[in-house]
């Protein structure tokens, strides 16, 4: 997991050869002017997903997980509260995997939380269970997916 600002975001750009690429259409396209809805960036392989999201609340946001992509979640406005759990340390499945939505749910506890505010981006690789949008209020966020 990584958390930074777009300012920085040159430094991640070896990190996957689509980032560049991923990063780009976040610096470029002025989220805060992005209209909901599914942006296709690369086709199958790099798309993004802006979408306002009321919060949760930590309860009642459970972490999830993928396998064949990474997300970069940019949050535009509002704070997302957002729990974090090295999926090596993850023994309950709450929702089994599910190859075609390449999404998991777990019924693990977050070792730790954290407020993504405006203006900040967090990558999340494979190795990541993430429990978005656990604080409550509306949450506007660009989720650019990165196939692995």
């Amino acid at each position: 997991m990584i958390i930074d600002t777009l300012e920085n975001a040159k430094i991640y750009y070896a990190l996957h050869p689509a980032f560049k690429e991923a990063f780009a259409f976040l610096c470029k396209s002025n989220p805060r002017e992005l209209k909901d809805g599914k942006y296709e960036l690369n086709g199958k392989k790099l798309f993004a997903t802006v979408a306002v999201s009321n919060g949760r609340g930590k309860d009642d946001s459970k972490l999830e997980f993928h396998r064949k992509f990474i997300d970069i979640q940019y949050c535009v406005s509002g704070v997302d509260v957002i729990g974090w759990l090295s999926l090596a340390d993850c023994f309950s499945v709450d929702q089994k995997y599910n190859k075609k939505k390449d999404f998991g749910i777990l019924k693990d506890t977050p070792q730790a939380w954290f407020a993504l505010t405006s203006g900040r981006f967090v990558i999340f690789f494979p190795e990541d269970a993430h429990a978005p949008l656990a604080g409550n209020g509306a949450v506007r966020k660009v989720v650019v997916k990165v196939a692995v």
